[in-house]
């Protein structure tokens, strides 16, 4: 049986014989106990490490480390130690003014491949600047240090109400501390608030309505108005593509010109809306209801509706001379004593469509679907030439 004597790393003092058996990580479990610390290391009289317990000879002197490099013992005198002897090599940081006491073996252990670890780990290899009083000065701000300083003391993240916690993420960045840095992004990502996707009201868009010049366009791509009281107030011109409009007010209001392409109107109210000029290419106006609506612009401008889906739309009495609803979808729609006077209707679906009482007058059906649609009481003969499928 093998017997060595145990030293911590750079100390002479208060060694333990034990016995050699096993393997290596059974010396160094033995050699935890003994001496009171986390053995991660051997090393010889000479500052060689023992990666194999067969390398150990009877009467070895080690020297057992917690993850810190080679101190020499002949500078003991130089290395003060506490009352248990374990090495504590105490070095003072000056922190953009602020001074910080603490070990090299803090700074080195909980993150070895940081930057602070590359720093201190040997005396002086970096050069460190010091202060008149000998504190190493590094340019950085103490208060974002001050909690990775104790995350490396005790291995918690604690930080102190007031402190940003996005400066101690930076710091922790800048000194290579990767550990803690995943440990503040979660920390940030679950401090944000979730997204707000709640609809915007009447008196929000009112205000923002009251603060946008005349002259100016107002964009609103892609925002959520759904089932917002929009009715009466003066859209023109204003940007709504990919809105959510679905079930909105918009009875009376004001749509001239105004982009609704690809919006969803889905169960909206339009009735006696003003829809002159507007575009609503690709939109998404099933089951709403526009009932008396003005498309015709007395400027000739067009309103488009083209590929529009208008399933089961009531558009009774809406004036729309025109207006282009080519390959728009109006199935089950009420088109009821509608003018569609020179409307492009090619390629739509008519199916079911009550048309009765229309003014169709020199508008083009080419194409379109008019299975089970309701021409009576026109106020213009349809022609076969309107209506080739």
């Amino acid at each position: 049986m093998r017997r060595v004597t145990l030293f911590i790393n750079g100390t002479n003092k208060n060694g333990k014989v034990v016995a050699v058996y096993g393997t290596l990580s059974d010396l160094l479990s033995v050699a935890s106990n003994k001496l009171g610390i986390k053995a991660s290391s051997l090393y010889n009289g000479k500052g060689g490490l023992i990666d194999d317990i067969a390398l150990i000879r009877d009467d070895d002197v080690l020297y057992v480390s917690e993850g810190d490099p080679f101190i020499d013992p002949q500078n003991e005198g130089k290395i003060r130690s506490d009352p248990h002897g374990a090495h504590t090599d105490w070095l003072t940081l000056n922190i953009g003014g602020r001074l910080f006491t603490t070990t090299r073996s803090t700074l080195v252990s909980k993150e070895p491949e940081s930057m602070l670890a590359h720093m201190f780990r040997e005396k002086d290899v970096w050069g460190n600047k010091r202060d008149d009083h000998g504190a190493y000065l590094i340019d950085r701000s103490p208060e974002y240090f001050e909690p990775i300083l104790n995350y490396l003391r005790h291995g918690q993240l604690i930080i102190n109400e007031g402190i940003n916690i996005r400066g101690v993420l930076e710091e922790a960045r800048f000194f290579g501390i990767e550990q803690l840095a995943e440990q503040l992004e979660v920390a940030i990502k679950n401090s944000q608030p979730p997204e707000d996707h709640s609809p915007i009201s009447r008196k929000e868009f009112v205000r923002f309505l009251l603060a946008t010049p005349t002259k100016s366009e107002l964009r609103c791509q892609g925002l959520n108005f759904s089932g917002a009281d929009l009715s009466r107030l003066d859209l023109r011109y204003i940007n709504f593509k990919m809105a959510n409009l679905s079930r909105c007010n918009l009875t009376h209001a004001n749509l001239c010109c105004s982009n609704l392409e690809r919006a969803d109107l889905s169960g909206a109210n339009l009735d006696g809306a003003n829809l002159q000029g507007v575009k609503m290419l690709c939109s998404n106006a099933e089951g709403a209801s526009l009932k008396g609506c003005n498309f015709e612009d007395p400027s000739g401008l067009k309103a488009n509706l083209e590929g529009a889906n208008l399933k089961g739309v009531d558009m009774e009495g809406s004036q729309m001379t025109g207006i282009n609803l080519r390959v728009a979808t109006l199935k089950n729609a009420k088109l009821k004593n509608c003018n569609l006077r020179g409307a492009t209707l090619a390629g739509t679906d008519l199916e079911n469509c009550d048309l009765s009482g229309c003014d169709l007058q020199e508008a083009n059906l080419r194409g379109s679907n008019v299975k089970g649609a309701i021409f009576e009481e026109m106020l213009t003969p349809l022609h076969m030439s309107q209506s080739v499928r």
